[in-house]
C-alpha cells in the first residue's frame, strides 16, 4: 500500500528481526523459552509506546500457529469480546488454537476485563494484553493472576540507529548527516514509531536533497515533547525522581528532574504543590524557612506564570535540596494519625477541659490546670497533656540536624525537669517511703 506508514512497512515478520527487548527474546530469556516450549500462556506486555508490544503479540501468535484475533480496547466493547469468544469456540471445534490480543487493555473497564476470565481459565484461547500503564493498577487482579507480565523497555540509541538503517535502505532516501541522525534519535526518546514517523516526514519534505542536515530536521520536527504521560507511570516516575533527589540533598539532580517534568508538559502549579509538600515532609523543622520559601515560590508562579515563574520553583527546589533534612514531623504526624484512627475516642483529661459554667467547674473540669506563663521559665514541669492511656507516649523525636538540634536539646531539658518534678511529687506523696 502506497499510503502505508513506514513503521508498518518495517514491522518485523520474524521474531529474530525484532530490534531491542533482548532481555525477553535472547537465548534463554522468557519469551524465547516460551516459543521453544511450543506453549503460549496468557501474558501481558507492559511498556511505553513504540517498543514493539503489538509486533511481539503478532509474532508470538504466528510462531504458535494460532489464529490471531485482534481487539483494540479503544474501539471494542462487550459485543466484540463475545464475538471473539464465539469465534474461538468455532476454531476449537475445528481443532485450531486461538490467540486473543487486546491492545491498550487498560482502557477496558472491570466488567469488560472480567469477560475474558472464564475463557482464559478454561484455556479456550491464549490471552495477550498490551498496555502502557502499570498493570498493578489498571488490570483486574483476577485477570492479572492468570497472566504473566513481561516488561518492555524503551529502545536504546544503537537500536534506534539500526532501525534508521533499515528505513534508509527501504526508502532509498538521502543520507542523514551525523548531527541530524543524533538529534533524530534523541527526539525519538526510545520510541521506534516516533523515530520512523519523523524520518518519513523528513524524507517526504526533502525528496531531492543530497543529504539531510540538522536545520532541515529541526524544521520538520517542530517542538519536541519528551515522554511524560500525564497520569501515567512516567509522570509519577518523574515526580518520584524529583522528590528523592531533594530528599537526597542533590540540587543538580533535583533541578534536572524539575526541568524534565516541566519540559514534558507538567502543570507548574502542581509542581509547586509538590514542592511545598517536600518542604514539610523532608526538611521540616530542621529549617522552617524552607516551607516559607516554597510557599513564596508558588505565589511567585501564580503572579508571573511561565516561563518567569519557573525560576522561583527552581530556586525553591535548590534550597530544599541543600537544606538540612528532617522527617521527624512527618513521622510524628503519621504515628499520631494511626493512634487516633485505631485507638478510639480517648477522654480529654479533666484538668485540660474548658469550664465556662459553674456546673462544669463543680464537676471538676479545669481543676488543677497550671497556667504555663505563671510557672518558672514559662514551663509547667510535670504537667500532663495527653490522655492517661497515652501518658508516656512520644510521637515527635527531633533529629540532630539544623534547627532541630536545638529543638532536641530544649525538649531534653524540659523532660529532665518533668522527671525531677515527678520525683519530687513522689517524695511528697510518700515521705521516707511510708
Amino acid at each position: 500500500m502506497l499510503n502505508e506508514p513506514l513503521a508498518q512497512r518495517l514491522r518485523p515478520q520474524r521474531l529474530d528481526d525484532v530490534v531491542g527487548q533482548r532481555h525477553l527474546l535472547a537465548k534463554g530469556q522468557p519469551l524465547r523459552q516460551m516459543l521453544q516450549s511450543g506453549h503460549l500462556p496468557s501474558i501481558i506486555l507492559w511498556g511505553p509506546p513504540g517498543v514493539g508490544k503489538t509486533t511481539l503479540a503478532r509474532l508470538l501468535a504466528g510462531a504458535m500457529q494460532g489464529h490471531l484475533i485482534v481487539l483494540s480496547a479503544v474501539l471494542a466493547g462487550v459485543k466484540e469480546i463475545r464475538e471473539a469468544v464465539q469465534q474461538a469456540q468455532l476454531l476449537r471445534q475445528q481443532g485450531r488454537s486461538t490467540v486473543v490480543f487486546v491492545d491498550e487493555v487498560h482502557r477496558f473497564n472491570k466488567s469488560q476485563q472480567d469477560g475474558f476470565l472464564p475463557h482464559v481459565e478454561s484455556g479456550l484461547f491464549s490471552f495477550i494484553g498490551a498496555t502502557t500503564e502499570n498493570p498493578s493498577f489498571e488490570v483486574n487482579a483476577a485477570l492479572l493472576s492468570r497472566a504473566t507480565v513481561h516488561v518492555l523497555k524503551p529502545l536504546q540509541p544503537a537500536e534506534l540507529q539500526q532501525l534508521l538503517q533499515r528505513a534508509f535502505a527501504l526508502l532509498q532516501a538521502p543520507p542523514l548527516q551525523p548531527e541530524a541522525e543524533q538529534r533524530l534519535i534523541e527526539h525519538a526518546d526510545g520510541d521506534a514509531r516516533r523515530l520512523l514517523n519523523a524520518y518519513e516526514n523528513l524524507v517526504a519534505a526533502h525528496p531531492a536533497a543530497g543529504s539531510l542536515g540538522l536545520e532541515q530536521l529541526q524544521a520538520s520536527l517542530g517542538q519536541k515533547l519528551r515522554r511524560a504521560d500525564k497520569g501515567g507511570d512516567v509522570f509519577y516516575d518523574l515526580i518520584s525522581a524529583l522528590h528523592k533527589s531533594v530528599r537526597g540533598s542533590n540540587p543538580d539532580a533535583a533541578l534536572y528532574w524539575l526541568a524534565r517534568w516541566l519540559d514534558a508538559g507538567a502543570d507548574p502549579r502542581y509542581a509547586a504543590r509538590r514542592i511545598v509538600r517536600m518542604a514539610s515532609e523532608d526538611v521540616g523543622l530542621a529549617d522552617p524557612r524552607a516551607l516559607r520559601l516554597a510557599l513564596d515560590a508558588a505565589e511567585v508562579y501564580e503572579r508571573l506564570g511561565s516561563p518567569e515563574g519557573e525560576l522561583a520553583l527552581a530556586q525553591a527546589v535548590t534550597y530544599l535540596a541543600v537544606a538540612p533534612k528532617s522527617n521527624a514531623v512527618y513521622t510524628a504526624w503519621s504515628a499520631v494519625s494511626r493512634v487516633v484512627s485505631e485507638g478510639g475516642s480517648l477522654e480529654v483529661p479533666q484538668h485540660l477541659r474548658n469550664a465556662p459554667t459553674r456546673l462544669m467547674k463543680d464537676l471538676g473540669m479545669g481543676q488543677g490546670y497550671r497556667y504555663a506563663h505563671d510557672e518558672p521559665d514559662g514551663y509547667a514541669a510535670g504537667e500532663r497533656y495527653l490522655p492517661e492511656e497515652l501518658a508516656d507516649q512520644r510521637f515527635y523525636e527531633p533529629v540532630a540536624r539544623g534547627l532541630e538540634t536545638r529543638i532536641g536539646e530544649r525538649l531534653a531539658e524540659l523532660r529532665k525537669r518533668d522527671a525531677q518534678r515527678s520525683d519530687l511529687q513522689a517524695e511528697t506523696d510518700n515521705p521516707q517511703g511510708a
